[in-house]
């Protein structure tokens, strides 16, 4: 009698109070911040503000006369330099093509810059791209981060020129192009991010290959990621470089909660950092499972990946 009431306990209750349990307690820290909350720190750190935007507004109309002149400028120092010539495969001269793609994308860029885009949209559309400069993108070259780093200068550069010769002596230049400065170097910052989670991506001693199902599969926009981890890596550590990778994916898996990170200063002052705690929903269709079984019964995220590991993913949804 006990026996089958305990059975009709368990098919009763879903999920199962020790799995549940389990589930609760999956809670994953160290994640990068998403794109759209580095796009706000940066703002906030680097100050752009009203004053800077207003200056910069009154510059729009000759920088986007110049525009295609400045998408063209710099493809042609692309070309003339050996190593980012040779970066791109065009140490014989550029693939039509190759060209063609290459300056629709800056031309997106150059007019949603000088639009002043401040939208979170933008910041995601900053880091895709850093992801893409580290060979993360269709053709798969990567650019060195010298050379990401050193176009965003040369932009500017080409900023200060066009306004020298469109409004000499005009006071508001100056105040614009700090302000120009400003937003190049907050770019550059989203660019950076995406950058540095691809190539954490591709760093480690082995691979471990993870299959997505579900919603995990249709917002990453593919069926499975290979991610390399160093010998004695936990999941964890796998699951860190995945949402970083995959920002827009962790509010389907993860409820967010932030604890006050308390620390002292150089001075011995005590200060507070909000540090994000993302803790898996409670949700008997999200599942990480490692070689076939569900980590909610092998250890979790603290378990040890080895060579030839798989991980695969399944979340709510089709």
């Amino acid at each position: 009698m006990l026996e089958k009431v305990t059975n009709v306990q368990v098919r009763g209750i879903w999920p199962p109070e020790d799995v549940k349990s389990a589930w609760e307690s999956w809670e994953l820290t160290g994640l990068q911040p998403t794109p759209a909350e580095a796009w706000k720190r940066m703002q906030e750190f680097l100050g752009l503000g009203r004053a800077d935007l207003e200056a910069m507004t009154q510059t729009i109309e000759p920088l986007l006369k110049h525009a295609h002149e400045l998408v063209v400028a710099t493809y042609d120092h692309l070309l003339q330099d050996d190593h980012t010539a040779a970066i791109l495969g065009w140490e014989s001269g550029a693939d039509p093509q190759h060209l063609a793609e290459r300056r629709r994308f800056f031309s997106v860029w150059i007019a949603r810059t000088i639009g002043m885009d401040l939208s979170n949209d933008f910041a995601a559309y900053l880091f895709r791209a850093g992801l893409y400069h580290a060979a993360h993108g269709p053709r798969q070259i990567e650019v060195p981060e010298i050379y990401v780093t050193g176009s965003i200068s040369l932009i500017h550069a080409a900023f200060s020129r066009v306004l020298a010769e469109e409004m000499p002596g005009d006071p508001v230049v100056p105040v614009a192009l700090a302000g120009w400065s400003k937003l190049l170097s907050l770019h550059l910052h989203m660019m950076l991010t995406g950058y540095r989670a691809a190539k954490a991506l591709d760093e480690g001693d082995f691979p471990v290959r993870v299959k997505m199902y579900g919603q995990v599969r249709d917002m990453a926009g593919r069926d499975e990621v290979t991610i390399y981890v160093h010998e004695g890596a936990k999941v964890e550590v796998l699951l860190r470089k995945f949402f970083d990778y995959f920002p827009h994916i962790r509010s389907l898996v993860f409820d967010i909660a932030w604890n006050d990170d308390s620390r002292l200063d150089s001075g011995g002052t005590a200060w507070s950092e909000p540090r994000p705690v993302y803790t898996v929903r409670n949700h008997p269709a999200w599942r990480v499972l490692l070689n076939g079984r569900n980590l909610a019964h092998t250890g979790g995220p603290v378990a040890v990946l080895s060579p030839g590991d798989e991980v695969r993913m399944y979340s709510p949804g089709r």
